[in-house]
């Protein structure tokens, strides 16, 4: 197995004095790739031309201290993510609050421990490593739920665009924004389970028979199923999401008949954004309806198939839906 394309973390040390440099070499050197600098404009020289992780900034320097060195790095978008810790003399008056207020996420004093330097290294390149793997957890989920539309819905808007409706209505709801980001990123897996029906049904452009409908019910059950035993919060929610998501407030939907609030939320509020979506989408099999159109339905379907209390926070967030629409049409190319 070839493994040269991975790369230990690059770690920029900034400090004027050449003698602080060397001393914060001998600590790192044998776990990271290092570079120096000498100056913050040699500093922001550097992460304009190498991929940094995390920066030791010194912050009493002559010409532009380590402060204003962070405020360039946190003004940019390019290096805005590359994590600041501060490095000053017991003797400097550092006002730590506002360090830590544009951007630093932490200080070391001098002299330096080499323990300490080292675990307060490895600590933020730990919490950098989970973000990625976060990010990369999320976009999985997201590709994975749009290979389920791919076959009738190519361009894969209609996933993005109910994924973003969903956290629209949880904040409505009075979810916190994190709450609304776990459902933002769990329903894209609402129809995962289309993968598991034939193409034969699943695309047939006239009505379904009593027999094919049934099979195509199915596809709640293969989602529950690909998504069983999670080991996250976030999968857990996904699978509530595929399982419930055609169920209704008035007990006549599928697969388990549920009713009212014993359906959970997260099923009623993606049961209710998927059908709006579907509803003003063309498709090659139907023409979208109009906004007018769709509400009607809703309003008249509020108390039979969706929580009525939901299709009030929906036409109240309509402005919000539409804005989301437009920005994930079906002409934009899926990332």
């Amino acid at each position: 197995m070839i493994l040269g394309a991975i790369k230990s973390p690059r770690i920029l040390l900034v400090d004027d004095e050449p003698t602080n440099l060397r001393v914060l070499k001998k600590v790192l050197e044998d776990k990271y790739r290092l570079s120096f600098a000498r100056s913050g404009e040699d500093a922001l020289n550097i992460v304009k031309k190498e991929s940094v992780d995390l920066i030791l900034l010194d912050v009493m320097m002559p010409e532009m201290t380590g402060f204003e060195v962070c405020e360039k790095l946190k003004q940019n978008p390019d290096t805005a993510h590359i994590p600041v810790i501060f490095v000053t003399a017991l003797r400097d008056t550092v006002d730590e609050a506002k360090g830590f207020e544009i951007g630093a996420v932490d200080y070391i004093t001098k002299p330096i421990t080499p323990t300490i330097v080292f675990a307060r290294v490895k600590t933020h390149l730990s919490l950098i490593q989970a973000n990625v793997l976060k990010a990369t957890h999320i976009d999985l989920i997201q590709r994975l739920g749009r290979a389920a539309e791919y076959k009738d819905n190519e361009t894969g808007m209609h996933v993005q665009r109910v994924s973003h409706f969903a956290k629209i209505m949880a904040m409505a709801c009075g979810y916190n924004e994190f709450v609304a980001d776990e459902l933002m990123m769990a329903a894209p897996m609402h129809d995962l389970g289309k993968i598991g029906i034939a193409d034969s049904i699943l695309l047939k452009p006239g009505k379904l028979t009593a027999e094919e409908y049934e099979i195509m019910k199915n596809h709640t059950h293969i989602g529950a199923e690909i998504l069983a035993n999670p080991k996250s919060h976030l999968i857990a929610l996904a699978r509530s999401v595929a399982i419930t998501h055609h169920e209704k407030w008035d007990g006549s939907g599928y697969p388990y008949g549920l009713s009212g609030e014993d359906i959970p939320i997260e099923g009623r509020i993606v049961a209710l954004v998927d059908v709006f979506d579907a509803l003003t989408s063309e498709r090659p099999y139907k023409k979208a309806w109009s906004i007018e159109e769709a509400i009607d339905f809703i309003q008249d379907q509020s108390g039979k198939h969706f929580d009525p209390y939901l299709v009030m926070l929906l036409i109240q967030e309509l402005p919000k839906l539409l804005e989301i629409k437009q920005q994930f049409s079906e002409e934009m190319p899926a990332n």
